[in-house]
């Protein structure tokens, strides 16, 4: 148990005890209690709300109600001082022991130390990426690929149980348009001079092996035959491929998902007409007509019998076809047939989406809603796009899918680190500027190179006292003095900072903190350059130097922990 959690049992006992002697009403809802450090450090170690959040509901004072806990928790051995701060905050100082304590507990946890409960075991189901498979990843997948996939690591580490999905949009005219590409490239595999890529199809290089593989598969049966006898076997091939292909650059990323689900396989059985039947037996889906687009005049608007989702009752500024005049499942007709299957087998769903699908977003939350009878948490993190810079300057690279830079491209130029690391240095719906020579300068003006350089810094010590024999010391924790029991305090904000960061999916906030454990580190490293006896390394002292040598591998362990939740390697050594 981290102290956080623990001074949380802390407080619950301390409200029982009021409970118990009659001060306090029982039952009262304590959700909304929080345990943190006080926003001035000069005010103690940890804060509550306690009374704050409990007064109104229990008809008191919140700095009566402050001033009864004030007096149950200052009793604890290892606080020694607490306090009442403005209306009702509560303030604590902890004894120096409390710190030693969290630092072995550091050491004793290792991996977990940070990994939470929260989670209570919910299962959510994270959606991310889903590219259209008509080619390689590209830049503007990668953003959303790592902030998924961290995302759901972060989640896992929290306590819920992940199914990281990969939608495949296999069914929409975009995979037609494939095939026929696949088609122009087997008839330049069997050597037909096919010219410019015409108009409107796909000019990638990378569908080169496709055509080749089609044409060893089919030799010249399609070269002449009508696109009604070739379109579906090309399509499932060339489908196949991207999706090969795909996966391929995601692996580059260290990104693996558990279920692939195919829009196709999800209309071949049935599921939208089953959503529809549910929605309309629920009186949430109608058949009526849409309103004239804005500027259309009545000459132009010719009125269509749709079926329409009720989706105003949710928030919606209108109502939603889920058909089209043809018959067939607009886009949102099929996203509610998939969302509803995803929720099934989840107690919540979160959307990795690209920020040009925000206007999407109300409209199918507003479907799971209905669907789920509100039942099921469902969030859309919408991920802004990323512009490419060398020196702070535009960048274009070589593009070898015909018109984009591929995901492939960043990651073979600077690394899988440096990627996911910088892609989760801003909010994921902050605008970001990627920039190649920044991500691998080796400054602290690079955060990748700044954290990592921090835990080599750590491992090389460990290695320097391994040569000299000077592991054999014992550790005396009581020679840590104010500055370094600072560090330690740092340090055990950890699993406060993966709990809260899991429940605002916000996975960000770990390279952040991440940042801030690197410059407190070498803060204190860099104290040595003018001050001996600052030094991690103290001549004829092993006993501190093996005291110092504990906490600089506790903080490498916390580093270790928020880049195993990042999927970036803590290194050794740097070259």
């Amino acid at each position: 148990m981290t102290l956080f959690s623990r001074f949380s049992d802390h407080i619950d006992a301390a409200l029982d005890a009021l409970v118990a002697r009659g001060a306090l009403p029982a039952g009262l809802d304590r959700g909304a209690i929080s345990v943190e450090p006080p926003r001035d450090p000069a005010h103690g170690d940890i804060a509550t709300n306690a009374a704050m959040v409990l007064a109104k509901p229990a008809g008191t004072n919140p700095r009566a109600l402050a001033e009864l806990l004030v007096a149950e928790l200052g009793a604890l051995a290892e606080v020694t001082e607490a306090s009442v701060a403005g209306p009702g905050f509560i303030n604590m100082r902890l004894a120096d022991q409390s710190w030693r304590d969290e630092l072995g507990l550091i050491h004793a946890a290792g991996s977990d130390y940070g990994r939470s409960t929260m989670g209570q075991g919910r299962r959510v189901n994270v959606e991310y990426v889903s590219a259209n498979p008509t080619g390689p990843m590209h830049v503007g997948h990668c953003r959303g690929a790592v902030v998924g996939d961290a995302l759901a690591a972060l989640l896992e580490y929290a306590g819920h149980r992940v199914t990281r999905e990969y939608y495949v949009n296999d069914a929409g005219a975009q995979v037609d348009v494939l095939a026929r590409s696949a088609h122009l490239r087997y008839r330049e595999a069997l050597g037909e001079d096919i010219g410019a890529i015409p108009e409107g199809l796909y000019p990638g290089d990378y569908l080169k092996p496709v055509g080749e593989a089609l044409a060893a598969e089919y030799g010249d049966k399609y070269v002449g035959a009508p696109e009604s006898e070739w379109l579906v076997p090309f399509r499932t091939v060339a489908v196949a491929a991207m999706m090969d292909m795909i996966r391929a650059d995601l692996g580059k990323l260290g990104i693996q998902h558990a279920v692939f689900a195919s829009e196709a396989e999800l209309q071949a059985e049935g599921k939208p007409e089953a959503a529809e039947k549910w929605l309309r037996a629920h009186d949430l889906v109608y058949d009526g007509m849409l309103e004239a687009p804005k500027g259309e005049t009545p000459e132009d608007w010719e009125p269509v019998e749709l079926p329409l989702f009720r989706s105003t009752r949710f928030g919606d500024d209108q109502d939603r076809p889920i058909r089209k005049s043809d018959g067939s499942w607009t886009y949102f007709g099929a996203d509610l047939a998939y969302h509803f299957q995803k929720s099934q087998d989840a107690d919540e769903l979160i959307d990795i989406w690209g920020a040009d699908h925000a206007g999407t977003v109300k409209r199918i939350k507003a479907a799971v809603a209905a669907l789920t009878g509100g039942k099921t948490r469902f969030d859309v993190k919408l991920v802004q796009m990323v512009r490419l810079l060398k020196n702070g300057e535009p960048f274009k690279m070589s593009k070898r899918a015909g018109n984009f830079v591929t995901l492939a491209d960043i990651v073979d130029e600077v690394g899988k680190d440096a990627v996911r690391f910088t892609m989760l240095t801003r909010k994921a719906d902050a605008q970001m500027d990627f920039d190649f020579a920044k991500v691998v300068e080796a400054s602290r003006d690079n955060p990748v190179f700044y954290v990592q350089y921090a835990h080599a810094r750590i491992a090389s010590l460990k290695r320097k006292l391994a040569e000299a024999g000077m592991f054999e010391a014992t550790p005396a924790l009581a020679r840590l003095d104010a500055y370094e029991l600072g560090l330690v305090k740092l340090l055990a904000q950890f699993p406060r900072v993966v709990e809260a960061a899991a429940s605002a999916r916000e996975p960000h906030r770990i390279a952040f903190y991440l940042g801030e454990v690197a410059a407190a580190f070498h803060a204190w490293w860099n104290l040595g350059n003018d001050r001996p006896e600052a030094r991690v390394i103290v001549a004829n002292d092993a006993e501190l130097t093996a005291t110092r040598l504990y906490l600089a591998d506790g903080i490498g362990q916390i580093i270790r922990n928020g880049l195993h939740l990042m999927g970036v390697e803590a290194l050794e050594e740097m070259l």
